[in-house]
């Protein structure tokens, strides 16, 4: 069983920076996938970016793109979302999430284990 911990939330202003850490401990933590989630109040959890364990491109959701970047470290089993150019509608709780290697999922049905969240509040 894989366990996933975040940290790394907090607040910040309009056009600043956050980074997020997701740290994976469990024996087969290294072949999975891993993927970033959010969920803001009223809304559905919505897929962010994802990193296989193969490595490769990562994938983004399109109004991410540019700001946000995914990366792992896999001598630490832990993955990393740099959020550059925050904007308020990025304010929600993120989640981590891991699944075994296969095919890209961005759905979060598709994720095998789930850490508890962090929250990120974006000011104007």
């Amino acid at each position: 069983q894989v366990q996933l911990v975040e940290s790394g939330g907090g607040s910040v202003q309009a056009g600043g920076s956050l980074r997020l850490s997701c740290a994976a401990s469990g024996r087969t933590a290294s072949t999975y996938d891993m993927a970033w989630f959010r969920q803001a109040p009223g809304k559905e959890r919505e897929f962010v970016a994802a990193i296989r364990w193969l490595g490769g491109s990562p994938y983004y959701t399109d109004s991410v793109k540019g700001r946000f970047a995914i990366s792992r470290d896999r001598a630490r089993n832990t993955a990393y979302l740099q959020m550059n150019s925050l904007k308020p509608e990025d304010t929600a709780i993120y989640y981590c999430a891991g699944r075994r290697g296969g095919s890209f999922v961005r759905t979060p049905d598709g994720y095998d284990c789930w850490g508890q969240g962090t929250q990120v509040t974006v000011s104007s």
